[in-house]
């Protein structure tokens, strides 16, 4: 990935680096997530955009502590955390050229996390020059986390030091793979067709968590993930679990994956294979205005055809 940046870089982050960093996800989860999971006030929970997109009090002081802590450790860094960003949109554009970024995503599956429901996450990703370099996805309930980085293979770590390198599922045919599909979050006039797809598909899923649906990903329980909303928070750290632990990663258009997309149908699968298979049934997703309008052109050409009288 390295090779593509505008100038050669350094292994993103040391030893001594990321086991700070991991440090101070887990100070920001024991202090400001575990305590309010499944004793929120209403108060403390807020929409942003819909019933469905919520923001809580936890969101909020676990972004502003390990924001503060990677600005004492990183201070020329970019830093953007979800709640930054949602109210500044804005500041994301500084991610694309920055030698080095931090993304934030502090509870990862907030409308899990707000009703209850005990699967959500921390992810955090460091981004040189848009792409993503180091990936992190915490889960707090089980204080365990999953990372990779430009030099590692993607790594499981448990309480106690235990650890296991982390493979993503070999190909298979689609009627046998389990995918993770953000189908509500897609434009409504194509998710009839997408849902269409759903009986050809072994088990299509959605876990409204991103963190846990990328950690299956790289541990080779599930096949794929479909995703239409390009908020960088949500992917960069899991884009990099998925493609150090053997996955393909890229946009359905064929673009590679950077957090300056900000549009697309980001796919990413255990293999190449199963990449390839997911996206030619998902083709329709992708065709061009001339492509739309020459498959209208020769409908419209066999209509008439069929309203032709018979020649005697």
């Amino acid at each position: 990935m390295s090779d593509n940046l505008p100038m050669a870089v350094h292994a993103p982050l040391t030893r001594a680096q990321k086991t700070a960093l991991l440090n101070l996800v887990r100070r920001a989860a024991k202090a400001e997530i575990l305590p309010r999971f499944r004793a929120l006030d209403p108060s403390d929970i807020v929409e942003k955009t819909s019933k469905l997109d919520l923001v809580t009090a936890a969101d909020e002081a676990a972004e502003a502590m390990i924001t503060r802590g990677l600005q004492m450790a990183f201070p020329a860094a970019v830093i953007v955390g979800e709640e930054a960003a949602s109210r500044d949109p804005k500041i994301l554009d500084a991610l694309d050229d920055a030698e080095l970024g931090f993304l934030i995503d502090p509870v990862d599956g907030t409308w899990n996390f707000a009703h209850g429901l005990s699967l959500f996450g921390t992810m955090v990703a460091a981004t040189r020059f848009g792409q993503p370099v180091y990936g992190l996805i915490y889960d707090p309930l089980n204080d365990d986390v999953v990372t990779a980085d430009e030099d590692t293979l993607t790594q499981w770590t448990g309480p106690r030091g235990r650890r296991r390198t982390l493979t993503t599922a070999e190909a298979k045919p689609l009627s046998e793979m389990v995918g993770y599909i953000h189908l509500k979050l897609m434009p409504e006039d194509v998710q009839p067709q997408v849902a269409a797809l759903y009986p050809q598909i072994g088990r299509p899923d959605a876990l409204r968590c991103s963190a846990h649906e990328y950690r299956l990903l790289a541990e080779g329980h599930c096949d794929f993930v479909l995703s239409c909303k390009m908020t960088p928070w949500d992917h960069a750290a899991g884009v990099i679990l998925c493609q150090k632990a053997g996955g393909h990663v890229g946009f359905l258009d064929g673009r590679d994956y950077s957090v300056a997309h900000r549009e697309g149908y980001l796919l990413c699968a255990g293999s190449e294979a199963a990449w390839k298979t997911v996206a030619e049934a998902l083709g329709f997703l992708v065709e061009t205005p001339a492509e739309e309008s020459e498959k209208a052109d020769t409908a419209s050409a066999d209509t008439a055809s069929k309203d032709q009288p018979a020649s005697a």
